[in-house]
């Protein structure tokens, strides 16, 4: 079982470099536009922080990041002709500093540097290693060679552009509270039965089931404990409290500051965190005006 591994490692690193390679060599075109991001459906976070989903002009041009390596040649031949035939929206989501991207980021700076016309739209580092977190000063690419460069990162180059999945209209719903405290794991957590046995006896979710579904959790509860950025993100935009349990950089440089924990401390910590108001209608102005832009730069 590790020989197979290892090999279809392998696989998919050759794979990797030969699309680069084919799509670098290609001529480049700016004939309509496609909205490339981690489009993980098992993910809400990855899946809704991408603007085709809110704007009509953009409905349906979607591509995921990581079709770049996959073994169906057909995949491949499309991200490859689908990157070298149109405009390219990067993001949203943590992009940057995270070597899983680094490869197909570096591709789009080139790209940038040349003919093609791209924006990135709400992408953020997203460095793993504790001893980044609250301590990035560069991103891994110079977004400044970017048509446009829309960071979710407040302190950080490019201009401030939150995940557009505040655009969404499940924010607009009522909800009545009646749970203090719920917890809502990341789908890396939730596989952690000793964390999530701790918790038993709370109301709990994680960021692998419906936007719907989640969205109603928070609204019914207080306060929220999570190690999921976009759950952390959408709790704020509902006016809520909330504690992050950081597993990456990403948490560190949103604007609006959680009061960060650890699960051992959280239900203490929790009590500590404040709310804040007009969240939601800041963050959809910013997208709606980082559309026009966009739409201005791309003739959409």
């Amino acid at each position: 079982m590790v020989i197979n591994k290892l090999i279809a490692s392998l696989q998919r690193k050759k794979t990797r470099r030969r699309t680069v390679k084919a799509i670098l060599s290609r001529e480049q075109h700016n004939k309509d536009v496609v909205n490339i991001h981690r489009l993980d459906t098992k993910n809400i976070g990855d899946y809704y922080c991408a603007p085709h989903h809110y704007f009509e002009k953009l409905k349906g041009k979607h591509l995921d990041i990581f079709d770049y390596k996959s073994q169906d040649k057909s995949v491949t031949d499309n991200f490859t002709k689908q990157i070298s035939d149109n405009a390219l929206i990067i993001g949203g989501g943590g992009l940057l500093n995270r070597g899983g991207f680094k490869l197909q980021m570096n591709l789009f700076e080139k790209l940038a540097s040349q003919s093609k016309k791209t924006v990135l739209w709400g992408v953020g580092h997203n460095a793993k290693s504790p001893k980044y977190y609250g301590n990035i000063t560069n991103y891994n690419i110079d977004v400044s060679k970017f048509g446009l460069a829309g960071t979710r990162d407040l302190t950080m180059p490019g201009e401030y552009v939150p995940c557009v999945s505040c655009l969404h209209e499940v924010f607009d719903k009522p909800f009545t509270e009646t749970e203090e405290v719920g917890v809502i794991f990341h789908k890396d957590t939730v596989k952690k039965e000793q964390i999530t046995n701790a918790f038993s006896e709370l109301p709990t979710t994680s960021n692998t089931t419906n936007l719907e579904e989640l969205i109603s959790f928070i609204g019914k509860c207080n306060a929220i404990i999570t190690d999921s950025y976009h759950a952390m993100y959408w709790t704020m935009l509902l006016g809520k409290k909330v504690a992050v349990v950081p597993n990456s950089s990403k948490f560190y440089d949103f604007k609006y500051k959680p009061i960060f924990t650890n699960f051992k401390d959280c239900l203490i910590d929790v009590k500590k965190a404040h709310t804040y108001s007009g969240v939601l209608e800041e963050c959809r102005e910013i997208n709606t005006n980082f559309y026009e832009k966009t739409a201005n730069y791309l003739n959409l």
